[in-house]
């Protein structure tokens, strides 16, 4: 993280040095244009994009660790490693599951989408009253793996 903070700031000071030299080159000038000037300017933008791309890396760092924060926050409030104690407030009667079972039921939840948008892709592909592809699709997934709300690859559902 500090290596992105470092490029960053190091591309922003860059930029802005590179847009001094063109104010500079464009005062020696005397606001006329010239090979100098065009030097400036095709920096400026060199520099320009280099501050893009980092800002972009930036970004990308960013969203992974909200992401990884927001994932390690689900598993807690699953698993009731959760220091609140708002989670046991707001549902009672809900027992906390382990990590790995929360894992296997997002793992699942993953493949019914798969599933579901490659039923949508083919209702799609059909045009206007093709059929209700998705539809289809999605009572294929529930008949695939739901036995009234309840998935037989994970015993411990029955039990709940």
């Amino acid at each position: 993280m500090e290596a992105t903070v470092d490029e960053l700031s190091e591309a922003y000071q860059e930029f802005v040095a590179a847009a001094a030299a063109v104010v500079e080159a464009r005062g020696q000038s005397g606001g006329e244009k010239n090979a100098a000037t065009d030097a400036a300017l095709e920096a400026f933008k060199q520099r320009w994009e280099l501050f893009r791309v980092a800002c972009d890396h930036a970004e990308e760092l960013v969203e992974s660790i909200r992401q990884r924060i927001g994932s390690e926050c689900l598993v807690d409030e699953a698993t009731g490693a959760s220091s609140s104690s708002s989670a046991a407030l707001a549902a009672p009667g809900i027992k906390p599951i382990s990590a790995v079972r929360l894992e296997q039921m997002s793992k699942a939840v993953r493949w019914l989408v798969i599933e579901l948008q490659h039923g949508a892709g083919g209702a799609s592909a059909a045009g206007p009253g093709g059929g209700g592809g998705a539809a289809a699709a999605a009572s294929g997934a529930a008949g695939q793996h739901g036995h009234g709300g309840v998935d037989t690859r994970f015993p411990e559902d029955g039990a709940q």
